[in-house]
């Protein structure tokens, strides 16, 4: 009965060790997957060194020049999250950008700053290279100051 047990424990232990991943749902080789890749690894992971992976190299420099994640969407993205769920906008999803190689991706980020919701929107343009999309320009708000 105590080898069951043991077994029992050390397997359960196994399973939680190896979950826990949270990817976006979705099929990789869409520009959307690697947009929301992207977003997540800057406000969810805070993480600029993961973003960079989803950027082009001109981007890239961009991004390095700000330092932090946290500094380059302030600055830069010009949002601020404490928490955010990130979405990709489909009303105006056309087929075709994904036989290109550009497209331009509309984001939604819903989340919380400073415990007030935020809701706003961003759109960027993605660049197909060698089979994989990269981030090039995230345009700014129409609709800011």
């Amino acid at each position: 009965m105590k080898i069951i047990q043991t077994i029992l424990v050390a397997l359960s232990l196994f399973l939680v060790a190896c979950g826990g991943e949270d990817k976006p749902s979705g099929d990789e080789d869409t520009p959307g997957y690697t947009a929301t890749l992207y977003f997540d690894a800057l406000y969810n992971k805070n993480n600029i060194n993961l973003a960079l992976e989803h950027a082009t190299p001109r981007l890239a420099r961009i991004m390095r020049s700000y330092g932090t994640a946290s500094q380059f969407t302030r600055n830069l993205v010009n949002m601020q999250f404490d928490e955010v769920t990130i979405e990709i906008d489909m009303t105006n999803a056309s087929l075709r950008e994904q036989y290109g190689d550009h497209a331009k991706v509309n984001m939604v980020f819903t989340g919380y700053f400073n415990g007030e919701k935020v809701d706003d929107m961003r759109s960027v343009q993605m660049l197909r290279k060698k089979g994989k999309w990269y981030i090039d320009k995230i345009n700014p708000d129409p609709f800011a100051r």
